[in-house]
């Protein structure tokens, strides 16, 4: 039966980013799509054992840029800034295997700017000029710069590297940055630990795909993720397991805020939302210039 299933490659880095792409595995709804989704793991800075390599200062020597780049994954997601920056600089800089926005994903992650119990800095003001434990050009790093714009001006707003999620944790903890970005399930691990949340937000995924995986198949995946999502909402507590194993025991089901777990269908993305974060994006410097709708937006799965 398998056989006759068409072959997809997607890539999977955390489990907040990628909740959907795991439960339409698990509870078959790709194959009711008549897809067989294998599901390479490129992990991100989220594992309790993360490395470094999804941190490298050139986004395409990373983990899951550099597998997409060798042709080893046919689709990703991620933060819809970090897809912008990766489909804008593949398609305008060149050089690597050219990705196109799909979608806008299904996943709405998680993020949270947290500080120390004893740091006493209790409002978003207070970090001016202060050191913010972020993963480079990934989506703490733009959460950051979206939650701080409101509170500072762009040059008060001081961004660091401090390494994966356990160890810029563990680097507020001993005061060595004032605070740090981090996603599910490391605010529930922080909050267990009495860090304090500073300020929190949703962002949304963004779908990315190469030119060889066509419109009909990336139309029967987000259908797919679409029923993940309904399945996630009705009962996210089914799913904390996911959680429960990216920690490595450092957190149990019922220290997570189920509250924080959100999805909803993938739907296509529209020039109006291109213009706007593109334009979000450059005004930061972290895209080139250049990149146009046409070029960097592909709705396929709708067409």
């Amino acid at each position: 039966m398998t056989a006759s299933l068409k072959k997809v490659k997607a890539s999977m880095m955390n489990a907040i980013h990628d909740l959907p792409l795991l439960v339409a595995r698990d509870e078959g709804f790709f194959r009711d799509e008549g897809l067989d989704v294998e599901i390479i793991r490129t992990p991100g800075s989220g594992q309790r054992d993360s490395d470094h390599q999804a941190l490298r200062a050139n986004v395409f020597d990373r983990t899951m840029e550099a597998l997409y780049d060798q042709g080893a994954c046919d689709q990703f997601r991620m933060c819809e800034w970090g897809v912008m920056k990766r489909a804008v600089e593949s398609t305008v800089a060149g050089g690597h295997r050219p990705a196109k926005i799909v979608a806008l994903g299904s996943a709405m992650s998680s993020f949270a700017i947290v500080t120390g119990p004893v740091s006493r800095i209790y409002e978003p003001e207070q970090l001016k000029d202060k050191p913010i434990a972020v993963s480079p050009f990934n989506g703490s790093h733009f959460t950051t710069l979206k939650l701080l714009e409101g509170f500072l001006k762009r040059d008060q707003i001081k961004t660091t590297f401090a390494g994966t999620m356990k160890e810029r944790m563990e680097a507020v903890s001993r005061g060595e940055v004032a605070a740090a970005s981090l996603m599910e399930p490391w605010i529930s691990i922080a909050e267990k630990r009495g860090l304090r949340v500073l300020m929190e937000s949703h962002s949304t995924r963004s779908e990315a795909a190469g030119d060889e995986l066509d419109g009909p198949t990336l139309a029967k995946m987000f259908r797919a993720e679409a029923a993940a999502a309904a399945a996630i909402d009705k009962d996210p507590a089914r799913y904390v397991h996911y959680f429960v194993e990216e920690a490595g025991g450092l957190l149990e089901s019922r220290d997570l805020k189920l509250s924080r777990i959100v999805n909803a269908p993938p739907e296509p993305y529209t020039r109006e939302r291109f213009d706007h974060t593109y334009q979000w994006t450059l005004g930061w410097g972290l895209v080139p210039p250049g990149a146009t709708y046409e070029t960097t937006v592909d709705n396929r799965a709708w067409q």
